[in-house]
C-alpha cells in the first residue's frame, strides 16, 4: 500500500512526516522507517515523523522514529517541522498547537513571518532525571570530568526529555564527532544512551555547536540540543540566558526566560511531497 508523506527540513535536520491521524499507532514499523531514511535506497531522512490524535486535551500527539530505528522521546528540529506540517493540513498560516510527545507537551506557535517559536518547557538537571550516574540521583552534573577517548572531557549534562552531554571547546571545527560521537552516546555513564553538543563560545550571546544525536549521528542541527546547550552555558557562567546558537545547518534563537521555560525560534521548510510503498 502506497502512504502519502512530506518532507520537511529545520536548519538541515531533515524529517520524513506522514499524516497518521486515522489512528493511534504509527503506519510504519521501526524497520521499515530504517529502510525511508536510507539516504541511497530510500526516502533519506534523519527520522520519520508521524502526525497522531492528541491525547489528554491535546491537539496532537508526535512520535518519531529516528533513521536507526529507535524512538527518541522528543525532537526539537522535529517539533518546528510538525507545526508546519500540520498548519498546511488545516490550511493556515498562523496556528499554535498543544503536542503530546513522550517528553510530555510541547507548544510550537507558528508565526506570520514563518518562524516557529517552540515552548519546549523546563530543563531537567538532577542526574536521576537526564538520567546519567556521573553525579548522585539528586544531584546535578555540571562541569564534572568524563573519560571519552583517551581524555578527560569536563561535560554538562541537561535532560529537555531527552538526555545531553554537553561540553564546551576551544573550536568546534576541530572535533572528530565522527570518531568520538558514538563513544560519547554509549558511555555507560548514560543507561539510555545521550546526545552530545560540543560548544565554542564565541560571545555570550553567540554560541558555535555541533551535534552527535543519539540514534541519527551528525546531524546539521538539533533544537533540544540548542536548549540543554544554552542551559549548560548558564549553569557553566559561559552565556547569556538568551543567545544565538550557530549550527551547521543555520541558527537558532534561544531563551532561558525567567519562568524557567526554554524558548526556541527557527525555521521549518518544506523540501518535497509524494508517495512510497511501506517498503521503498
Amino acid at each position: 500500500m502506497a502512504i502519502t508523506f512530506v518532507k520537511y527540513h529545520g536548519l538541515g535536520n531533515d524529517f520524513i512526516l506522514v499524516d497518521n491521524r486515522q489512528s493511534a499507532d504509527p503506519c510504519l514499523t521501526p524497520e521499515q522507517a530504517i529502510q525511508w531514511c536510507d539516504r541511497h535506497f530510500g526516502i533519506g531522512a534523519d527520522g520519520v515523523i508521524f502526525v497522531l490524535p492528541g491525547q489528554a486535551g491535546t491537539d496532537y500527539t508526535m512520535r518519531i522514529f529516528n533513521s536507526d530505528g529507535s524512538e527518541p522521546e522528543m525532537c526539537g528540529n522535529g517539533i518546528r517541522c510538525f507545526a508546519k506540517f500540520v498548519a498546511a493540513l488545516e490550511n493556515k498560516t498562523t496556528a499554535t498547537y498543544q503536542v503530546h510527545t513522550l517528553a510530555g507537551v510541547m507548544i510550537p506557535e507558528l508565526r506570520a513571518d514563518g518562524q516557529v517559536t517552540v515552548d519546549m518547557g523546563l530543563p531537567r538537571l538532577l542526574a536521576a532525571e537526564i538520567p546519567t550516574t556521573l553525579a548522585a540521583p539528586d544531584h546535578k552534573v555540571v562541569n564534572l570530568p568524563l573519560e571519552v577517548a583517551g581524555q578527560t572531557w569536563q561535560v554538562t549534562a541537561v535532560s529537555m526529555g531527552n538526555p545531553h552531554c554537553i561540553t564546551f571547546v576551544d573550536s568546534v571545527a576541530a572535533i572528530d564527532l565522527e570518531k568520538i560521537g558514538p563513544q560519547f552516546e554509549h558511555h555507560p555513564a548514560f543507561p539510555q544512551r545521550t546526545n552530545t553538543e560540543f560548544i565554542e563560545v564565541v560571545r555570550t550571546d553567540y554560541l558555535k555547536m555541533r551535534v552527535w544525536e543519539r540514534g541519527a549521528g551528525i546531524t546539521l542541527a538539533c533544537g533540544t540540543g540548542a536548549c540543554a546547550s544554552l542551559v549548560a552555558g548558564v549553569l557553566n557562567d559561559r552565556c547569556d540566558r538568551k543567545a544565538t546558537l550557530e549550527l551547521p545547518g543555520g541558527r537558532l534563537e534561544i531563551e532561558w526566560a525567567e519562568n524557567q521555560r526554554l524558548y526556541m525560534t527557527g525555521p521549518a521548510t518544506l523540501v518535497f511531497s509524494g508517495t512510497a510503498p511501506e517498503t521503498p
